[in-house]
């Protein structure tokens, strides 16, 4: 096991609650992700050995681990609460990469911390497990993403709907700072906090751009790109949060915390699957303008730092947060052109992108397979396509207008199909097979979790005898809501 260090831990301790994780003494493994702990420099036998295992179950604490629960605050579905913070989880300490890339290791369900507000602080067996497959298929489809490291039981049980089996995930990040955590003390008007914060987030995470001669401008800027990079990413692969929090948005703009999170089966730009989002301020379609909203949470928090000036630092950040339509717009287009095969910027691929998905919303046809059926139809129609969208007249006219636009890159077809493929999957997590791998793994079966994550872990690639995993949901299989587990 590399070194933990704690960076986080040396900022002043108003930042964080030094705690201890629970005691599971019925603990047991679930799963350990080799090819990850490789990338980190873990031996996999370390974390499924005695001293590993002792740590994620609470049993012994690593002498170089500073366990702490982060402080954060956070608009919750655009309500603010001036304090949340690790309400059930615990920063054990970073770990350098080979590659020199710094890791959190966070451990989710550890119990009770200062933060739990009257929670448990536990979690749950299915909530991990989907969190792992669903971070893990995410990663494998490249979109920036905490990860899971591994996964225990803690061999008690927790009350939720019922009487349900208590987990514990391990789980990998370039940061756990979020929005939230600037907002934390700017709503305690702590302005050497903002600062200490912000340059510590702009040294480990942008140092490229730490020396700006508006350091937290710079800062937001950075953020605001990132964030625009993601969430294109997701809209491309169909994916939907489901609580975009403030607390839930990454400084490091990576996906975090899969809550009631799904993949869209059938396309609808105001599908929603969070039991919690009553109103669908998160709604697929929604996603881009709450990122534009939490980016503008992110610069009310750091005008106190952008300048002493009040009516300067807004005019300075507004300016920043400006520029988030047009760095959505260029990493929109720019999925989307990759998933019709092209690899030019033309007038009229804006046009192009939206008509597929206005014949997608109409048909209701499965976003997946829409996007991979896609490819077989370069050069001649595709019996598949067409049965997605039900013999819609409109699906001919625009796959003239789309040959016509693949026609003036002048690329072979076959290698325009192979780029197709190489960007729009055949496997996600479908909400039904996650379910249905949750229900056996209550049963104490995990033969349906080890088959989906060896299927999602190449999600590009036809694999035989998969087939299944392909497929939309029938209607009695349909997942309508998934749940935070909390």
């Amino acid at each position: 096991m590399p070194a933990l260090t704690s960076t986080y831990a040396q900022l002043p301790e108003r930042f964080f609650a030094p705690v201890a994780p629970g005691l599971a003494e019925r603990a047991e493994v679930v799963a350990v992700n080799e090819g990850l702990a490789g990338e980190l420099g873990i031996a996999p036998g370390w974390l499924r050995g005695d001293e590993g295992f002792r740590m994620m179950a609470g049993q012994a604490i690593a002498a170089d681990a500073a366990p702490i629960a982060m402080a954060y605050a956070g608009h919750q579905f655009g309500n603010f609460v001036p304090q949340l913070g690790d309400g059930r989880a615990m920063l054990l300490g970073e770990v350098l990469a080979p590659d020199g890339v710094r890791h959190d290791l966070h451990l989710k369900g550890a119990g009770r911390t200062p933060f739990s507000r009257g929670g448990d602080g536990n979690a749950v067996l299915g909530p991990v497990l989907r969190e792992y497959v669903v971070s893990e298929a995410m990663a494998a489809l490249g979109v920036p993403t905490t990860r899971a490291l591994a996964a225990i039981k803690t061999g008690t049980a927790v009350f939720r709907d019922g009487m349900e089996p208590g987990a514990r995930l391990l789980r990998v990040a370039q940061s756990h700072v979020r929005v939230g955590t600037f907002q934390y003390f700017a709503a305690r008007q702590d302005f050497e906090a903002l600062g200490l914060l912000t340059d510590y987030v702009l040294q480990r995470h942008y140092p490229d751009v730490a020396s700006a001669e508006v350091p937290a401008l710079a800062l937001l800027e950075q953020v605001g790109r990132g964030q625009a990079e993601l969430v294109a990413h997701w809209h491309s692969i169909g994916f939907i949060h489901g609580v975009m929090n403030t607390d839930n948005c990454s400084i490091a703009g990576e996906t975090i915390d899969y809550g009631p999170c799904a993949f869209m089966d059938f396309f609808s730009p105001a599908q929603v699957y969070s039991s919690i989002d009553q109103q669908g301020r998160y709604a697929f379609g929604n996603q881009p303008s709450i990122a534009h909203w939490n980016l503008v949470k992110l610069a009310e928090a750091l005008l106190p730092v952008i300048d002493s000036d009040p009516d300067k630092a807004v005019t300075l950040a507004q300016a920043v947060v400006n520029d988030f339509s047009d760095w959505f717009g260029a990493a929109y287009l720019g999925r989307y052109r990759a998933k019709l095969g092209l690899t030019e910027a033309r007038d009229g691929d804006a046009e192009l992108i939206a008509g597929y998905l206005s014949l997608m919303a109409r048909a209701r046809a499965d976003f997946t397979l829409s996007w991979r059926y896609l490819a077989d139809a370069v050069e001649a129609g595709s019996a598949r396509l067409d049965a997605l969208f039900d013999g819609d007249a409109g699906l001919a006219d625009w796959l003239v207008n789309w040959r016509s636009r693949l026609a003036v890159e002048g690329a072979d077809p076959a290698e325009v199909r192979a780029r197709m493929l190489a960007v729009n999957p055949l496997y996600i997590p479908r909400n039904h097979l996650v379910q249905e791998m949750i229900e056996a793994a209550y049963r104490g079966e995990f033969g349906p979790f080890e088959a989906l994550m060896q299927v999602l872990s190449r999600p590009f690639d036809e694999q035989a005898g998969r087939e299944a995993f392909t497929l939309p949901p029938e209607p009695d299989q349909m997942v309508e809501r998934t749940f935070c587990g909390t």
